[in-house]
């Protein structure tokens, strides 16, 4: 009969009262060799870990589920999760250790629901690549381990920031083809790609044959897409993209309507306002006044 894995703190200590702080660090080797490089099989009731393992070699176990360790990697352990590990003593790394409520892996407070998701099981990432988000992950995870080690100004900030950067860039590569919306339903890859072509072409008012072009699709296909995974059709997709850029400016900058206007690539300020009012039910300057009387309440 299996015996169930005993619920820890930190491994090896049980505290009835929990402490104010959020997060905790320490290296592999100052817990690990206390208990012979060997950390059995438990769990923690509130807490994310992470591992940054730059050297060495082990074993990860997961659920009785056994993962080699080939540094370097990241490893992310969620709360409640039962894991274990085998480290050589040659092991090179450090392990944090956070309340896992700060960072929503119990809820959607994070990013959203596909985050949490993502969080809510362990994950090993091998790190070799030098190149692209792999490349910059290293180097997120290499500052935040100078963060931690030496401290300075701003440091709650900047252990915070880098964490959660880290967390994201893992999380985008180790994120499955097929995207997830935040009710779950997958998301045709296509729409990941129509997605970046019109945040970089919405200015240039391009129309929907454009983009199915550049997907390789006829305008129809496209269509169905957008609208089976967003219910809008793709012309209202692209409108949608500038009237959410429109919104920013006229709340976030000092320009006025007819810079706006130029700059969201419209030739007649006057036409802008009126695409803005269909869109919207408002005029630019009457949803410039609403969000700014909002703000100062």
């Amino acid at each position: 009969m299996r015996v169930s894995a005993p619920t820890y703190d930190l491994y090896g200590e049980n505290h009835a009262l929990r402490p104010d702080f959020w997060l905790h660090w320490e290296t592999i080797a100052s817990r690990s060799q206390l208990h012979n490089w060997e950390i059995k099989s438990h769990r923690h009731d509130a807490f994310f870990q992470i591992l940054y393992l730059r050297g060495g070699t082990g074993d990860a176990v997961f659920n009785d589920e056994i993962h080699p360790i080939l540094p370097p990697v990241m490893i992310a352990v969620p709360p409640k999760y039962e894991h274990g590990f085998r480290f050589s003593k040659d092991m090179d790394g450090m392990i944090i250790t956070m309340v896992a409520s700060r960072f929503g892996a119990l809820g959607r407070t994070f990013i959203d629901a596909q985050m949490s998701n993502w969080i809510s099981r362990p994950r090993l990432i091998t790190l070799g690549q030098d190149d692209g988000d792999y490349g910059f992950l290293v180097q997120t995870l290499e500052r935040l381990c100078q963060e931690l080690v030496q401290g300075g100004p701003f440091h709650s900030d900047l252990v915070e920031a880098h964490l959660r950067t880290a967390i994201l860039i893992a999380a985008r590569l180790t994120a499955p083809d097929h995207y997830q919306t935040d009710d779950g339903v997958k998301e045709h890859p296509r729409m990941k790609a129509l997605r970046t072509l019109v945040n970089r072409h919405f200015r240039d008012h391009r129309p929907a044959e454009f983009y199915a072009s550049h997907l390789g699709v006829s305008p129809t296909h496209l269509n169905r897409i957008v609208k089976t995974a967003t219910g809008q059709s793709t012309n209202s997709l692209i409108a949608s993209r500038l009237i959410d850029q429109a919104k920013r400016d006229l709340v976030f900058t000092s320009f006025n309507i007819k810079q706006i206007a130029y700059d969201l690539g419209f030739n007649d300020p006057a036409y802008f306002s009126r695409f803005f009012t269909k869109e919207t039910g408002s005029t630019p300057r009457q949803y410039r006044a609403e969000q700014y009387e909002k703000l100062a309440e």
